[in-house]
């Protein structure tokens, strides 16, 4: 088996880039008056939520550790550790993050986790900190495991998954517009996460991906920008609040309240934890799948377009 390997915490060393670009973002906002805005409130609310998200993951980050270590114990697989192997762990856990970020969306557990990332109303670089508390609950460490059951490393794969966050970080913006067509054609770029990031019922549940969009290209998931219709950013039904443990912990405050509700078969109440986000026993809510309907019943045009088709 290869030796323990060590690599370095790659988005600790990114927090200066981070704040850089942050600072650089909000000057070109206030002199060119374009390209987005900032609410104080709401990114102090994105940065209390950054750092909680590096609390829990240094409180907790040892589940996750002990079961990737526990994987690697039992495989009988090595890849070792040359500069291919990276590359390719690279790429893989990008297409495990694809459907980890697909199930955040479609299954209300996870999404319990992920919906704080998705809370606020603005789009700037601040919204990338806004991280979950939550992640460890989720389980979503499971989809983790074939990596390292193939013979990557735990270490190389969450350094990837450190490379992949920090990609992550600037395409959280909006005064960036379209990329070159080859860029777009392959890479996530502002423009498609801006639609990821839209209550548009146009750009609901698109455009997954962490790096590469070819993903949501081969899934049926991608959704491009629209000069005509401008992404609307936040919640389906917004929070109203800039209160971090809100945030953090709102949906789970949901689920229970849901999961309690006296007369419910045990059906509904699994229904209730594990479903799409929006499904309720009595049809009193929404999912994404029947917002898009009705949005057809009003726009039948839009049958067969982008998004809803």
């Amino acid at each position: 088996m290869t030796p323990d390997l060590s690599y370095p915490d790659v988005v600790q060393m990114a927090v200066p880039i981070f704040i850089a670009l942050i600072l650089a973002e909000l000057l070109w906002i206030a002199l060119s008056r374009r390209g987005g805005r900032y609410e104080t409130r709401d990114a102090v609310t994105s940065l209390v939520m950054g750092a909680g998200n590096v609390a829990s993951g240094i409180a907790l980050g040892f589940l996750a550790w002990g079961f990737f270590m526990l994987l690697w114990q039992i495989t009988p697989l090595d890849l070792g550790s040359a500069w291919w192997v990276v590359a390719l762990c690279f790429v893989l856990d990008d297409l495990r993050y694809y459907w980890v970020h697909r199930f955040g969306h479609r299954i209300r557990w996870v999404w319990a986790s992920h919906v704080n990332h998705h809370s606020s109303q603005h789009y700037n670089l601040t919204t990338a900190l806004r991280q979950t508390w939550t992640g460890t609950f989720t389980f979503m460490m499971v989809v983790r495991a074939p990596l390292i059951l193939l013979g990557f490393h735990p270490a190389m794969m969450l350094f990837c998954g450190g490379l992949n966050l920090i990609y992550q970080f600037w395409i959280h913006t909006e005064a960036i517009g379209r990329l070159p067509r080859w860029v777009e054609a392959v890479m996530n770029t502002p423009s498609h996460h801006r639609v990821h990031h839209g209550r548009n019922p146009r750009y609901l549940d698109a455009n997954y991906a962490g790096v590469f969009i070819v993903w949501d290209r081969l899934f049926g998931t991608f959704v491009a920008e629209r000069d005509d219709e401008r992404v609307d950013y936040g919640l389906v039904r917004n929070l109203g609040t800039f209160n971090p443990l809100r945030v953090a912990f709102h949906e789970w405050a949901a689920i229970f309240r849901d999961v309690t509700r006296p007369g419910l078969s045990w059906r509904a109440r699994l229904a209730y934890a594990f479903a799409p986000p929006g499904w309720s026993h009595d049809g009193s809510r929404d999912t994404s799948a029947a917002i898009k309907e009705k949005h057809l019943a009003r726009h039948p045009e839009d049958r067969g377009t982008p998004g809803f088709s």
